[in-house]
């Protein structure tokens, strides 16, 4: 017995000696908001402890268009979509909690409905009554989610490479998403996250994984390491996903667009064409040679065919 406890106790000291080596620290905030919080970024006090990054470029009078990151993403994945939408749109896009320089939720809630709740009182807070709403990822999760909670605050709707189908076939998620999903391996990422992790996980992401260059890599990677940001992402893959049901999405009474990379190797096309079965009305849009991210890898045809959906049913 004796022998035993010995033993565990030099295993639990080489542990905790290997966490002291290769723990990986938090990222400095203000270094981290001279670097990445430069105009036109600002920062909006919502109350209850959480004050939201976000972005708001375009004419004040024009329609306005709000834009939501995917999982362990951020507002700079909307940049290209801005630099083509802004002339004629008030383009606002904001890092979500969790994310980004926004930081984690005080109540540690990640559920769908905190998300939901989260983007009510920003746009509560910038005086928003009527938008269109685009979400990527996880992001479209929260805007389909929001727009069934708020209907009549939403002009229009745009789903690119969305959550929603309860089970897809085929997708699979990049090895960072796949620690996180895994007890004590994701407990000891919060301490150890190694820049490999993310060389690793986003190239997955691009049908062209040259695109994960080095800048893409270390932006992921340092608000990653954002403090608490990688508590959150444990928090946010502890909380059961929300799904969506032909009879929610049956509810969804404004326009609304599904854009879609066909080589998507993390939620196939197959939820696309589900999504635009389930949603009455609903306009699809695939692009070839694109994955996960076609605001980024398609950036002209995705942000060119929003653009027009856009004028389309709610004229600048």
């Amino acid at each position: 017995m004796r022998k035993f406890t010995a033993w565990a106790a030099l295993i639990l000291g080489l542990l905790f000696l290997a966490l002291f080596i290769f723990r990986t620290p938090d990222t400095d905030p203000a270094a981290m908001r001279a670097k990445y919080a430069a105009p036109p970024s600002r920062f909006l006090d919502i109350g209850n402890g959480l004050t939201i990054h976000y972005r708001d470029t375009g004419p004040r009078n024009a329609p306005a268009l709000i834009l939501l990151h995917g999982s362990n993403a951020s507002l700079h994945t909307w940049e290209p979509w801005a630099a083509r939408l802004d002339k004629t749109y008030r383009v606002i896009r904001l890092d979500q909690i969790g994310h980004g320089l926004t930081g984690p939720n005080p109540t540690s809630d990640y559920t769908q409905r905190a998300f939901v709740k989260t983007l009510d009182r920003f746009t509560q807070k910038l005086g928003l009554t009527r938008f269109a709403l685009a979400g990527n990822s996880m992001g479209g999760g929260v805007a389909w989610g929001y727009a069934l909670a708020h209907p009549d605050n939403v002009s229009a709707l745009i789903l690119v490479d969305s959550v929603g189908q309860p089970e897809p076939d085929g997708g699979k998620a990049p090895l960072g998403f796949r620690i996180a999903r895994i007890p004590v391996l994701r407990d000891l990422a919060a301490m150890v996250t190694p820049r490999r992790l993310i060389e690793d996980s986003l190239p997955g992401a691009f049908a062209d994984p040259r695109l994960a260059d080095d800048e893409q890599i270390d932006l992921y990677w340092k608000l990653l390491r954002y403090p608490g940001n990688r508590q959150a992402t444990i928090d946010r893959f502890a909380t059961p996903r929300s799904s969506a049901t032909p009879e929610m999405l049956r509810r969804l009474k404004m326009p609304v667009l599904i854009e879609w990379g066909e080589k998507d190797a993390l939620i196939p096309v197959s939820s696309a064409r589900w999504l635009a079965r389930a949603i009455p009305g609903s306009r699809l849009i695939v692009y070839p040679n694109t994955g996960h991210i076609p605001m980024e890898e398609a950036p002209d045809a995705s942000a060119r065919d929003a653009a027009a959906f856009l004028a389309s049913v709610e004229p600048s």
